[in-house]
């Protein structure tokens, strides 16, 4: 398979690495840095090096290397599918399923049971034929998620993220009671200095937009819905623990204690709007609510 050279619009200020890395998920910074040594990366037909800085607006011209396969193994999943053409599947995760193999998860993801589901229809962008993974939900969020079963439907979807223009809305149920009935975050978002595993609100930070609206509010804790502008990792779960309302279960970014009936935080991705990659057609896939959130609800008397 030989790969066709796409162009990628900058959306905001970076290095060339951190850019090209935050735009290809999956794409890790040093197979980034290593694409830019090669010459694949350039800016009006001169090469770029790994530091240079863009600015958004910025037309970078990328020549992907031949996909190598990635040596995992297809693995019979059940998936619950809740939209699936030529170019495109979204599916329902559950609560537990890593979407990427990882130290601690070798096996038994959702890329696994992609690579099993869709057969030869991949993506190759990153360098690899594998799922198009266009974006993650941590492996105790249940709901939705997108991949691209081709390159064309990968960079687009790929350039909806960064464009703001695919939607995503979860349910949530935080800790606290409101005193709007809705609101907007914005915040950036990196690495914890002190602790790599945690994210955290940060002033050099990457910007990290969130749109909440509070459903129902009882007993000390309150069900909302958020919408992402952006999709940094753990992002709802940061910017509500920034608010002082962490989210019912999650032992990271709130109470150290868990919760019980709860596998970790309470959050479900409900709804996936976004264009088709040849259709142009805008289409909204939704996911009812787990059998596991409404108890919660039930369980604090909550709508």
């Amino acid at each position: 398979m030989t790969l066709p050279s796409f162009p990628l619009t900058v959306r905001e200020p970076n290095r060339a690495d951190a850019a090209l890395s935050a735009a290809l998920d999956g794409l890790t910074r040093s197979a980034a840095q290593k694409w830019l040594e090669e010459g694949r990366v350039t800016l009006d037909g001169r090469p770029l090096k790994k530091n240079a800085r863009l600015q958004p607006g910025d037309t970078l011209l990328i020549t992907p290397p031949q996909p190598q396969p990635i040596g995992l193994t297809p693995q019979d999943i059940p998936l619950d599918v809740a939209y699936e053409d030529g170019d495109v599947i979204v599916v329902n995760k559950p609560v537990g399923m890593v979407v990427h193999p990882a130290p601690g998860h070798p096996d038994g993801t959702l890329v696994n049971a992609l690579l099993y589901h869709c057969g030869n229809t991949l993506s190759g962008i990153n360098g690899e034929l594998r799922p198009g993974i266009v974006h993650r939900i941590d492996r105790d969020t249940s709901g939705l998620i997108i991949a691209a079963k081709n390159d064309r439907a990968h960079l687009s979807l790929a350039a909806q993220l960064q464009d703001h223009s695919l939607f995503r809305l979860y349910h949530a149920v935080a800790a606290g009671g409101f005193r709007e009935d809705s609101g907007t975050v914005s915040a950036p978002i990196a690495r914890h200095r002190a602790d790599r595993k945690r994210m955290a609100v940060v002033p050099d930070g990457r910007e990290a937009v969130t749109h909440w609206q509070v459903v129902d509010s009882q007993k000390g804790l309150t069900h909302l819905t958020c919408r992402l502008e952006t999709g940094r990792t753990h992002q709802i779960r940061v910017h509500l623990a920034h608010l002082g309302h962490p989210l019912l279960g999650d032992t990271v970014y709130g109470g150290k204690k868990p919760v019980p009936g709860l596998a970790g935080q309470c959050l479900h991705a409900a709804q996936l709007t976004f264009t088709h990659p040849s259709t142009g057609e805008r289409l909204t896939v939704e996911a009812p609510l787990p059998d596991w959130f409404t108890a919660v609800l039930n369980r604090y008397g909550l709508q």
